[in-house]
């Protein structure tokens, strides 16, 4: 299973952008359905040194807030590249599972209203449907409702990041 879905990885970053345009004829589960996007590089491999795959291959259902490789790269300079150091596996897991939410959530089911919906990490995001589209934190749901076969991906235009629990030291 994993060499399939290396070699998958690998098929599809070699592809880049003619991967988007094929789609399976079942649907994909949230990680094969995020490398065929093309917009989540960073998101996978995150996920892949997080080892928090198996999770998002899993049956769930579940609902992941996507954060797209732009808004990966509107971090501070190298936030990401020091998230993805072995040292910081448990850290860089804890910030993925801030994004996802036990249960698929479509978002018709928060359309008018405001929730405060606990994550896989622990914590609570503030999902606000009452403006126009989707707020999650301070991110915008910029795609929502991208089906797969094990819950549902909402494209967002930010990295939510966990509150701080403790002060932090740099």
């Amino acid at each position: 299973m994993t060499l399939g879905f290396r070699s998958f990885v690998a098929g599809a970053i070699m592809l880049g952008a003619l991967s988007v345009s094929a789609t399976a004829a079942r649907a994909a589960d949230i990680v094969d359905t995020a490398v065929a996007a093309g917009q989540f590089k960073t998101l996978v491999a995150a996920a892949k040194a997080a080892g928090v795959v198996p999770v998002l291959k899993s049956k769930g259902p579940f609902t992941v807030f996507a954060p797209t490789d732009a808004a990966f790269a509107a971090l501070p300079p190298g936030t990401v590249e020091d998230l993805l150091k072995p040292k910081n596996k448990g850290k860089l897991a804890a910030i993925l599972k801030y994004h996802v939410i036990p249960g698929a959530v479509k978002s018709g089911d928060v359309a008018g209203k405001k929730l405060s919906v606990k994550t896989a990490q622990g914590q609570k995001v503030d999902v606000d449907g009452t403006f126009f589209g989707v707020q999650v934190n301070d991110a915008h749901v910029v795609q929502a409702d991208i089906v797969a076969s094990n819950g549902v991906i909402h494209v967002i235009d930010k990295v939510l990041l966990p509150p701080a629990k403790a002060p932090m030291h740099h």
